[in-house]
């Protein structure tokens, strides 16, 4: 059982290593562009059912998250300052499955943000083929509170970049705090 939460743990800081090699490497990327990661199903990220476990997307998630924020700039100030990120919603839909050994990649792009949040589309293709997508709504906390997205920009080189429309399925549950 050791042996096997050591493989398990050794693989998530592999691919984290991958991740931020590979987002090195590819240079600076663009806001509007969509950073792609790829994976194989391994036989330990599957479920009892013989697909990738639910929970392993939001793993893998967590992943392409680190590519996009490193690729835009603002990896190296993010670790400088110790903002962590905050996940304030994720909205996921299970198309197909992903069986043992199939080759996919993620892709991750912003979709919209507000002077807090950022609002992240994710999306597992097969080939040509949706197999899942979430939708995440994100920030970063710093030691005065949640950093402004206008100072995050400003580290992406595209401080003037402007937004898209917010998904409708993060405004239908907006609400002011009590």
């Amino acid at each position: 059982m050791a042996a096997r939460r050591l493989f398990l743990l050794m693989n998530l800081y592999g691919r984290l290593l991958y991740t931020i090699f590979i987002s090195w490497w590819q240079g600076r990327g663009e806001i509007a562009e969509a950073q792609v990661l790829h994976f194989r199903a391994w036989p330990h990220d599957l479920d009892i059912n013989l697909h990738v476990n639910n929970g392993r997307y939001l793993t893998l998630m967590d992943l392409g998250r680190v590519q996009l924020m490193a690729r835009l700039g603002m990896g190296r100030k993010i670790l400088a300052e110790r903002w962590m990120p905050v996940i304030g919603s994720v909205h996921m839909r299970y198309r197909r499955s992903l069986p043992p050994f199939r080759a996919f990649r993620l892709e991750t792009r912003i979709l919209a943000w507000d002077e807090k949040w950022f609002f992240i589309e994710q999306k597992f293709m097969a080939g040509e083929e949706l197999m899942a997508v979430g939708l995440v709504k994100g920030l970063f906390r710093g030691g005065q509170g949640s950093v402004p997205v206008a100072e995050l920009l400003s580290l992406s080189g595209e401080p003037e970049a402007v937004s898209g429309p917010i998904p409708e399925v993060f405004l239908s549950v907006r609400s002011p705090r009590p």
